[in-house]
Formats: structure tokens, C-alpha cells, sequence
């Protein structure tokens, strides 16, 4: 997640240059939750951002993009040119509408969720790097990233196996499966 400072100075910098600033928004309502602020105060700073509503806010598939009108034309006339679009796509609009009006609220949940698992992986010995809202980065090195990965799809949690594992909460993960995980980790260090 950027900080709202660094947003300001990119969007001074292209200010100055008389460029356009785009916000990938994937996780921009985990910053709106963390930060405690309105969505306004993150994209004032930008010219387009995409709103994603899959990921954190659960909806199954779909993102939004959001600038001026004149931009969302373009944005219109190039998905058309390049065939994109989707015909009766109303059920899952309103899957989108659904997670943007009852799922932004719970985000802190997961907030939450990551820190725990951060407190809990670091008390059974694990290098955990930093979390961030959602997120936790957790060293594991080359030489034990595979057989960490392999120890924990035995016993059903599936993990990307590098030197680096990024571990993310998210609606459809509970306390108790991370408990779980937690746990599988300190029998894979205690081996």
C-alpha cells in the first residue's frame, strides 16, 4: 500500500510534466479502512483508478474504473475496438454492488486476521518480514522454500514455495484455518 504522501508527490510530479496518474486500487479500500479516511482523500490524487471488487470485497470477478468522463469514453470506445465486454453481465454487477454496499466495512477483519498470523507465526519462530493491512511477507529462504511449500499442500494449505512467502487474509478465511496454518508451520520448523 503507498502512502498518501508518496501519492501526493507522484501526482505533483505529473502535474509538473503534464502527465496522467493512474491508481491500480486491487487493495484501495484496504488502504480507505487502514488509513481511516474516505475514498475521496486517497483519489484526489490521481487522474483514473480501478476499484477492484473481487479479491478483499468477495464479489467473484470485476473491477471498476473510475475517472472523467471524458476518459471513461475513451476507456468505452477502446474495449469496444479491442472486443471486450461481456453480454448480460447484470448478475454479476450486482454481485459488485453488493460487496462495494455490505463488504468494505469487514475489511478490518482481515486487517486484523494478518496481524494475528503475523503475532502467532512470529511466536512459533517464523521470520516474518512485515504485514501491511492484509498482507504478510514471511522468510523462509531457498534452501527450506520447497520443502515448506510440499509439507504444507500434504496437509492442505497451498502456498506459492519461494525464498519469500506473501500470505494474504481475505473474506473467505477464517481464524481458525489460520490457527491451522499457524500450526502446520511450527510442526514444519519443529521437525
Amino acid at each position: 500500500m503507498l502512502p498518501r504522501e508518496y501519492l501526493k508527490e507522484a501526482w505533483e510530479f505529473t502535474r509538473q510534466r503534464g502527465l496522467g496518474l493512474h491508481v491500480d486500487g486491487a487493495r484501495i479500500f484496504n488502504a480507505v479502512v487502514d488509513y481511516g479516511c474516505e475514498l475521496r482523500d486517497i483519489t484526489r490524487y490521481c487522474d483514473s483508478f480501478t476499484i477492484c471488487l473481487s479479491k478483499g470485497l468477495g464479489a467473484p470477478v470485476g473491477s471498476l474504473l473510475v475517472g472523467s468522463e471524458e476518459y471513461i469514453r475513451r476507456a468505452i470506445r477502446w474495449r469496444k475496438m479491442v472486443g471486450g465486454g461481456m453480454r448480460q453481465a447484470g448478475i454479476l454487477a450486482a454481485a459488485g454492488l453488493y460487496a462495494l454496499q455490505n463488504n468494505v466495512a469487514r475489511l478490518k477483519e482481515d486487517h486484523d486476521n494478518a496481524a494475528w498470523m503475523a503475532e502467532q507465526l512470529r511466536a512459533v519462530g517464523a521470520d516474518v518480514m512485515r504485514h501491511d493491512t492484509n498482507m504478510l511477507f514471511v522468510r523462509v529462504g531457498e534452501a527450506r522454500a520447497t520443502a515448506l511449500g510440499e509439507y504444507l499442500r500434504e496437509r492442505g494449505v497451498l502456498i506459492n514455495a519461494s525464498p519469500i512467502v506473501r500470505l494474504v487474509t481475505h473474506i473467505d478465511v477464517n481464524r481458525q484455518q489460520l490457527a491451522e496454518v499457524v500450526s502446520h508451520w511450527q510442526a514444519f520448523l519443529n521437525r
